[in-house]
């Protein structure tokens, strides 16, 4: 750090993102990311002619892809909000609603904690339960920002659709963020539920089941109201936030939604797959939701699985929090990744392959 930072920010600890190693060429099951490419007209929209209009600014109130959206999901375009990624999203919210604090859980997204640290939010720390479910009941009557992620992450796990509107009922004076960056894995989306309450921002994005994390493309659904507290924010921070060739990838996705669809039955199909063949290992999972799973062995450390997969060319998430520190993150690649990935575990374990 220089010496010119602001000592509001000296002890910020700044969230880490999954390792992209450029050394060799690894099996990437770390960072959630889609195993399946953009579809044909997303390839087919993102074209010379956008690339020569670069020289142009991009369309900050993002007509085309917030009318699409709004058609996709039956709203108003006034009820939907785009973002550069869902994490600026996330990040608004704790500047706007944090005043009288906010509330999430231990084991969860790491972002939450790095945005109300910057933004001087006072945060209440809500453990899950052992088994790693979240402790719902704490959640209510709080009437502070409530941020949950549902599926959660890293652990998978699901909340359901009746349990979100208990919550958001009882804070009727706050804002109850639910992050749903993997509700497409076969999780139950909470938008509707914008139409009934107007304190709910149902957050989502295009890194997981739309496959444009490199894209970087978020979007909200909730009140007018709360729509236009983020737009407030967007126009006072950065109108121009998402870029011209993300907005026709956008675009393009939205229209073919069906593709998208078909490749998240697939990663569904291939997660119970992986997990019936890790039980067979020994594994304990958590039952998830989400394109990932959380697992651990009795007959090695998650760290030591971790570093071993890593040397032969498979990378998987570790954390060192000691609460989970014997589980691993293990994304959903395609079939032939996780049957490598699961050949390289036999490996590792001595079994027979």
């Amino acid at each position: 750090m220089s010496e010119f930072l602001s000592s509001r920010f000296s002890g910020l600890e700044e969230y880490t993102p999954g390792e992209q190693p450029q050394d060799k060429k690894y099996i990437k099951l770390n960072t959630n990311e889609s195993p399946y490419s953009p579809s044909k007209k997303v390839i087919e929209a993102v074209n010379s002619e956008e690339v020569k209009d670069l020289r142009l600014y991009c369309d900050p109130d993002c007509k085309k892809l917030k009318t699409a959206l709004a058609e996709l999901y039956e709203v108003s375009t006034e009820n939907v909000f785009l973002s550069n990624g869902s994490d600026d999203i996330l990040n608004f919210a704790f500047m706007a609603y944090g005043d009288r604090g906010a509330a999430y859980a231990d084991i969860t997204y790491g972002f939450y904690s790095v945005f109300a640290e910057l933004h001087g939010v006072e945060s209440q720390i809500i453990p899950l339960n052992e088994d790693f479910t979240l402790n719902t009941d704490a959640f209510k009557g709080l009437n502070k920002l409530v941020v949950i992620a549902n599926p959660n992450a890293p652990t998978g796990i699901a909340i359901s659709l009746d349990t979100v509107e208990d919550i958001v009922k009882s804070n009727p004076e706050s804002v109850v963020l639910i992050d749903e960056a993997y509700v497409d894995f076969g999780g139950e989306s909470c938008y509707k539920l914008t139409e009934k309450y107007s304190n709910l921002l149902c957050v989502q994005t295009f890194s997981k089941s739309r496959s444009l994390a490199g894209g970087r493309l978020g979007f909200a659904i909730a009140s007018k109201e709360i729509i236009a507290d983020l737009e407030k924010i967007k126009y006072s921070t950065n109108p121009y936030n998402i870029n011209r060739l993300t907005q026709a990838a956008g675009l393009a996705t939205v229209k073919d939604n069906g593709y998208y669809l078909e490749n998240c039955k697939r990663i569904i199909e291939t997660r119970e797959f992986t997990v019936a063949e890790l039980e067979k290992l020994g594994f304990e999972i958590l039952p998830s939701k989400a394109n990932f799973i959380f697992a651990k062995s009795n007959k090695i450390s998650g760290k030591e699985l971790y570093e071993s997969l890593k040397e032969k060319g498979v990378l998987i998430r570790h954390f060192e929090k000691p609460r989970i520190k014997d589980y691993n993150r293990i994304t959903i690649g395609s079939r032939e990744e996780m049957e490598i990935f699961l050949k390289t575990v036999k490996e590792i374990l001595g079994e027979t392959v």
